[in-house]
């Protein structure tokens, strides 16, 4: 297992040498409060976007399924009539220049691959830069549009903000509660008493303090042909070599059991790189992987590749939310 698994399993599963870490973590925990006292201050030239910006992330380490939500928000955000763009850091991205826009049929190595699967997905308008003030005022110039949405970001404080989702996977929680290095946190917990929404992934129902939303598997696709097919494409205890390079691989495999399949995981780290020699696992079987990683093995694929495609699901009080605040942002939106 790798050092980073090991503390992740560490920060969700508990481990009494965290506690040397402690002096560390007060450390962090005041630059990012300042980091934070001085937003709410309005210091330190923070930039005010001509259209709304609603930021789309969490305060913890690992995956919470924040990709798919900004597709579901894209795609809601449309069918009421709104022009949307998306900004990113656009981590590992090795582009020619920032701010840079991604495009369809560019490579996760220039583009980033979560960015390049909003992209391929949706066809948004999305701009990539660590900087994102400057990604922002580089896609209202080039685009008109009415909402931008922030993947990730919630800590970036130099762009002002409209509006705050945070998700959350529902069955780790905050792991111990701690902030870096001690504990999986961006952020103190309190934070969360300052954002607009807390969306719960994999929650049964709504809770008190947030709403709750599901990955559900909609396809399988080949990576190599493009050919889309429903999940009864394989039987039940069809077995398969299962990939995911994402923050909580997990979750992946869960879903693949959950459709009565029998995969072999093979878990990366999130945002790894891929060829296929990596990939050439015994036995032969059918290879399953997350989209993510899709976008990052279409050139060198087999036949027998494929990924899954999932949609978010968010709960009706959520879209109910979700709506009164696109109403109060652009009360003179354009009607579907």
């Amino acid at each position: 297992m790798a050092f980073s698994d090991r503390l992740l399993s560490a920060w969700y599963e508990g481990h009494p040498a965290l506690a040397l870490l402690r002096p560390l973590e007060w450390l962090y925990r005041g630059v990012v409060q300042r980091k934070r006292e001085r937003f709410v201050a309005g210091v330190g030239g923070i930039y005010r976007s001509p259209v709304p910006v609603l930021v789309v992330g969490n305060i913890t380490v690992g995956g919470t399924g924040k990709t798919p939500m900004i597709l579901w928000l894209i795609e809601h955000c449309r069918r009421k009539g709104l022009r949307v763009g998306v900004v990113s850091r656009g981590y590992g991205a090795q582009p020619p220049q920032l701010p840079w826009r991604v495009t369809a049929e560019q490579s996760a190595a220039v583009a980033g691959d979560e960015p390049l699967l909003i992209v391929q997905r949706s066809g948004v308008p999305l701009m990539i830069d660590p900087d994102r003030s400057r990604a922002v005022q580089a896609l209202t110039a080039a685009e008109p549009l009415d909402l931008i949405l922030s993947d990730d970001g919630l800590q970036h404080y130099r762009l002002a903000r409209d509006l705050e989702l945070v998700l959350i996977d529902a069955a780790r929680g905050l792991g111990n509660g701690r902030c870096l290095p001690a504990g999986p946190l961006r952020e103190p917990i309190e934070r969360l008493q300052s954002v607009d929404a807390l969306l719960y992934n994999g929650a049964n129902s709504d809770r008190a303090d947030g709403y709750a939303f599901t990955l559900q598997p909609t396809a399988l696709v080949n990576l190599r042909s493009g050919e889309r097919h429903a999940l009864d494409h394989f039987g039940p205890g069809q077995q398969m070599h299962a990939v995911a390079g994402i923050g909580n691989p997990q979750r992946f495999f869960n879903t693949l059991q959950a459709l009565h399949w029998q995969p072999e995981p093979h878990a990366f780290a999130d945002h790894a790189e891929y060829s296929a020699e990596v990939l050439n696992f015994m036995p032969s079987l059918p290879l399953v992987m997350t989209e993510k990683d899709a976008v990052k093995c279409r050139a060198f694929a087999a036949d027998d590749w494929w990924y899954l495609a999932v949609d978010a699901v968010p709960s009706q009080a959520f879209v109910t939310w979700f709506d009164a605040q696109l109403l109060r942002l652009i009360p003179d939106r354009p009607q579907p």
